[in-house]
């Protein structure tokens, strides 16, 4: 019997687990073929001062901003087969998250199954013949940096792309009379450029709280744009909280719901990002993809049609590294629920319902969402039911689930993170038990 040969897309977070779990099963599957477009591993984590596009056009520049630190603390980000150096804090800079997937990726030998600088131009389904059976395989086609083409077969694919390269900005009205400077948060760095100016910030999501506090310590007047309720926790003197902003008048003011005006000399869009994927045909995938939302995907990784291809890490609001490992499934000594998931898939370990069923449990959990008054871009939202899921996919994987503790460390510092948003981060903890956690202060 052949070995099962799978692409993945993507040297970041999702890839590089994926490939390594892959790895881990050498009797199953044939080594990994990985493309990646840059020259480095890390995904979005890899930081780079320059924002413009390469020679060829592509925008390969990542979401990282100078100051960043992870919002998560590591003992929670950490995959499980390999913990971050202890010596670290809680809170890490981009760096140490970057230094760590490169030893991830060094320690389970992963380099040399990456493709570097190749970007991949379409992913087709075909049909193939074999012993008299009919099977279903993928053609990848790549472009690598000298631009010579090339197309390899497999009988599955892995997308780990992320979705933080494709920057959303909202429709505002009447946006091209704005006077000053306007830019997404995909392309901010660093806020000395801004010292002075008065800036609007338009979002109050993590990135947009974090750049607002970063701008107003370097002296520019902020204001602080979102649709959400005031803003109970404490933000720094000198940060102002408007309503969402409705359009921009002809003389360049901008207009807050309420009818609020004001000048402004920049305005940042904290708004997220859009779903891309210019390699599929999502027509002849029967699936639907549009800015927010990728649907229909079973279990939120694999399309009803085509369930030897799959989505590894669409879901938003989530403890990201962990919910990668449990959709690739690797084996019950580890923990990580989507690569768990999908290599039980292709492993013959899960028994897939037919797809018309997979298609209406989709549709059931859609019309739950719609029912309770979640917008169509927020469905791939998790937060507090992504431990339900992870739940789920480690029942039908047959896979032990992610320990008690860490959703109850993730939750304590979601609160601190409410309450204390400017020195949350300041915390260390420690994992003691499977249930247990304890914070303490760290000496150096």
């Amino acid at each position: 019997m052949s070995k099962c040969r799978v692409a993945i897309i993507g040297a970041g977070a999702a890839g590089l687990c994926a490939a390594r779990h892959i790895l881990a099963r050498p009797k199953t599957f044939a080594s990994p073929v990985v493309y990646e477009q840059t020259e480095h591993v890390g995904g979005t984590w890899f930081y780079e001062d320059c924002v413009e596009t390469s020679d060829s056009g592509r925008r390969f520049h990542s979401s990282m901003y100078r100051n960043l630190r992870t919002n998560l603390p590591k003992e929670v980000m950490m995959f499980p087969d390999l913990p971050f150096e202890v010596h670290l804090p809680s809170f890490l800079p981009h760096q140490d998250v970057q230094n760590y997937l490169e030893r991830y990726c060094k320690h389970f030998e992963i380099t040399p199954h990456i493709k570097f600088t190749t970007a991949v131009a379409e992913v087709k389904p075909i049909t193939m013949e074999m012993g008299g059976k009919t099977t279903q395989a993928w053609e990848v086609t790549s472009c690598d940096k000298y631009g010579t083409q090339n197309t390899d077969t497999f009988d599955s694919v892995m997308i780990c792309t992320g979705h933080y390269s494709d920057p959303h900005i909202p429709p505002i009205p009447g946006l091209e009379y704005f006077k000053g400077k306007v830019m997404h948060s995909h392309s901010y760095r660093y806020p000395e450029p801004f010292a002075g100016q008065s800036v609007i910030v338009f979002g109050a999501g993590a990135s947009g709280i974090d750049i607002s506090i970063e701008l107003q310590q370097a002296k520019a007047q902020v204001t602080l744009s979102h649709a959400k309720p005031m803003l109970t926790f404490p933000l720094p003197q000198g940060i102002l909280q408007t309503p969402p902003l409705t359009r921009v008048l002809e003389d360049g003011r901008v207009q807050f719901l309420g009818g609020f005006l004001a000048t402004a000399e920049v305005l940042i869009f904290c708004t997220g990002y859009n779903f891309r994927f210019p390699f599929l045909n999502p027509d002849e995938l029967q699936l639907s993809i549009r800015d927010h939302l990728v649907a229909p995907l079973y279990r939120f990784i694999l399309p009803p049609a085509f369930p030897s291809l799959f989505f590894i890490g669409v879901c938003k609001s989530i403890c990201p590294f962990p919910h990668f490992h449990c959709q690739i499934f690797t084996d019950s000594a580890v923990l990580w629920p989507q690569v768990q998931f999908a290599l039980a898939v292709l492993d013959g370990e899960v028994n897939l319902p037919s797809q018309e069923e997979m298609e209406q449990e989709v549709q059931n959990f859609v019309d739950r969402k719609t029912a309770l008054g979640v917008l169509e871009r927020h469905l791939l939202r998790m937060e507090s039911e992504q431990w339900s899921y992870y739940q789920s996919l480690a029942d039908s994987g047959g896979f032990s689930p992610l320990p008690p503790v860490i959703q109850s460390l993730y939750e304590e510092v979601a609160r601190q993170r409410k309450k204390h948003p400017q020195n949350y981060r300041n915390a260390n903890y420690r994992l003691v038990t499977d249930t247990q956690w304890e914070s303490f202060k760290k000496t150096h």
